[in-house]
Parts: C-alpha cells; sequence; structure tokens
C-alpha cells in the first residue's frame, strides 16, 4: 500500500531537498519565525510539527532521534528546552503559515511565513 507515501519534491534532489528541510527547520526553530516561499513553507510544516511532538517527551532516544532529523547540537537543545514545553498542553498545530500579497521580486513566487504559534 502507499499509504503516507506523498512527499513535496520541490523541484531538486533527494539530498537537495534533506538539507533544505534540515536548514529550514533549523532556522525555524532558532528564529521562530522565517520567510520562505509558500511551497517551501507547506512542505517544512509537517517535518517541524513531528519534531515538536517528538521533543514533548525529553529522553535520551528522543534527543538522538531528533538529532538525525536536524544535525545541529544547539537547535536540539533549544528544541527540548525551550520550544517543546511551551506546546505541552497542545495537541498539535505548533506552526502558522501566512501568506504573503506580493510575489518575489525576480521570479514572482508566492511567498509567505511560518512560525511557530505563541
Amino acid at each position: 500500500m502507499r499509504h503516507k507515501k506523498h512527499q513535496n519534491k520541490l523541484n531538486v534532489s533527494p539530498s537537495h531537498r534533506k538539507s533544505l528541510m534540515r536548514n529550514l527547520s533549523v532556522e525555524l526553530i532558532d528564529h521562530g519565525k522565517i520567510k520562505t516561499t509558500h511551497a517551501k513553507s507547506k512542505a517544512i510544516k509537517p517535518y517541524v510539527e513531528r519534531l515538536i511532538t517528538l521533543a514533548k517527551n525529553d529522553s535520551v532516544a528522543n534527543r538522538r532521534l531528533a538529532f538525525t532529523k536536524l544535525n545541529n547540537k544547539a537547535a536540539v537543545t533549544k528544541l527540548f528546552t525551550e520550544v517543546a514545553p511551551k506546546f505541552k498542553e497542545r495537541a498539535g498545530g505548533y506552526t502558522r503559515i501566512v501568506k504573503i500579497a506580493d510575489g518575489r521580486v525576480g521570479d514572482a513566487a508566492k511567498m509567505s511565513y511560518i512560525s511557530l504559534v505563541d
């Protein structure tokens, strides 16, 4: 069965997509809000939400799993100590995507903000 096999391809190679998701996730955890294309925002949302759900239960195993997804020790520490405790009582929906009216200047790509819900 092909259940849950959908993935946003973003017109890049698998290795590029993996590093793109990793980098955008680290930036979102560090800054709390980033501006990127709408397609990338929609692609990163489930990735980050799974990480936050994982971080709600602080254990060595979960920290190691998060490190394999992020590959950034500082981001993992911030995820487990600052970000996840804010969402302890929340069942899901940790991120919000807000579309921006104007497109990007060079190629008119649809832009949006993705941020952590306060």
